[in-house]
C-alpha cells in the first residue's frame, strides 16, 4: 500500500514538472515573437548578425591581406582596389576592419561567457543554500564591486601582458558580481515556490532542482545583463587598445586602428583612418543595446500585454 501511494505521488509530481517545463518552453516562444515585434530590437539583431558574419567570413570576403605592406596613406578609391584606403604602413583599411571585428566580438562574447558562468554558479549556490554560504558569497561580491573597474583591468593586463586572451580573462574575472546578485535574488524567490518544494519532497537531487527547475526560471534578467555586457566589453577593449594596453599591432582591432589616427593632421586630412573603426564600434554597440532593450521590454512582466 505504501509503495502504491508513493508511486502515485511520484507520477503526479512528474506530470506537474513536465507541464511546468512545457509552459516555460511556450513562454520562450512567445517572448521570441514579442522580441521581433520590437522594431529596433529586430534591426539590432540583423545588424549584429551581419557583424558576426563579417567576422567569421573575413578570410573569404576581405579584399586584401590585412598585413600586406603597400603604398601608405592611399585615399579611398575603387580603381586602386583599396575601397577605404590604406594606413601609414600601406595596409588595406577595409580588410583590417573586417579582421578587427573578430577581435572585438571575441572579447565581447568571451568575457561575458566567462563572467556569466562564474556569476551564475556563485549566485545559484548562495541563493539556494542561504546562511553562511550566502553571507560569504555576497561579501566577496561586495569586495569585487568595490574595485575601480578600469584601473584593475589595466593592472591585470600590465601584469599578464597585453594579449587577446588576457583581456578576455581580465574582463571575465571582474564582471561576475552583477550576475551573481541577479541570480541570487531570483533563486531566493523561486526556491519558495510549490513546484520546488514538491521536487524536494520527491527526493530530487540538489543539482537537478537547481539547474533543471530553478535556474531556467531566473535566467531571463541575466540574458539582458549579458547583452549589455557584450557592448561594455567591446568598448572596454577598444579603450585598452587605444591606450596601447589592448591587442597589439599588427593584429587589427578597432581600438588600435583608432590609436594610429591620433595626430591632428590625420584627423583632419585622412578621415578614412579613423571614421571606419569608430563607426564600427558605434554600430556594434548600438545594435547590441537595441537587442538588450528589446529583451528587457519582452521580459518585463509590467510591460507585457
Amino acid at each position: 500500500m505504501r509503495e502504491n501511494s508513493m508511486s502515485t505521488v511520484n507520477g503526479d509530481g512528474d506530470v506537474s514538472m513536465e507541464q511546468f517545463q512545457m509552459e516555460a518552453a511556450s513562454g520562450w516562444r512567445t517572448a521570441a515573437r514579442r522580441f521581433f515585434r520590437h522594431k529596433l530590437a529586430g534591426v539590432g539583431f540583423v545588424l549584429f548578425i551581419l557583424l558576426v558574419l563579417m567576422a567569421l567570413l573575413a578570410p573569404l570576403v576581405a579584399p586584401h591581406d590585412p598585413y600586406a605592406i603597400g603604398k601608405s596613406y592611399q585615399s579611398p578609391s575603387w580603381s586602386s582596389g583599396h575601397w577605404l584606403g590604406t594606413d601609414q604602413s600601406g595596409r588595406d583599411v577595409l580588410s583590417r576592419l573586417m579582421y578587427a571585428a573578430r577581435v572585438s566580438l571575441s572579447v565581447g562574447v568571451g568575457a561575458v561567457a566567462i563572467y556569466v558562468v562564474i556569476g551564475t554558479l556563485i549566485g545559484a549556490v548562495a541563493g539556494y543554500y542561504g546562511g553562511w554560504v550566502d553571507s560569504l558569497a555576497m561579501r566577496a561580491t561586495d569586495v569585487f564591486m568595490s574595485f575601480p573597474y578600469l584601473m584593475v583591468i589595466l593592472v591585470m593586463v600590465s601584469v599578464l601582458g597585453p594579449s587577446l586572451g588576457n583581456i578576455i580573462l581580465a574582463l571575465g574575472l571582474l564582471g561576475w558580481p552583477a550576475v551573481a546578485r541577479l541570480i541570487r535574488g531570483g533563486v531566493l524567490s523561486i526556491k519558495e515556490k510549490s513546484f520546488v518544494k514538491a521536487g524536494i519532497a520527491l527526493g530530487y537531487s540538489t543539482p537537478r532542482l537547481l539547474f533543471r527547475h530553478i535556474l531556467p526560471n531566473v535566467i531571463a534578467p541575466v540574458l539582458v545583463n549579458a547583452t549589455f555586457g557584450i557592448a561594455v566589453a567591446i568598448i572596454t577593449e577598444a579603450s585598452l587598445s587605444f591606450l596601447g594596453m589592448g591587442v597589439q599591432p599588427p593584429t587589427a582591432s578597432w581600438g588600435n586602428m583608432l590609436t594610429e589616427a591620433q595626430s591632428f593632421s590625420t584627423l583632419t586630412n585622412r578621415p578614412w583612418l579613423w571614421v571606419p573603426p569608430a563607426s564600427m564600434i558605434v554600430l556594434a554597440v548600438v545594435s547590441i543595446n537595441f537587442m538588450g532593450d528589446g529583451l528587457r521590454d519582452v521580459m518585463d512582466p509590467k510591460g507585457r500585454r
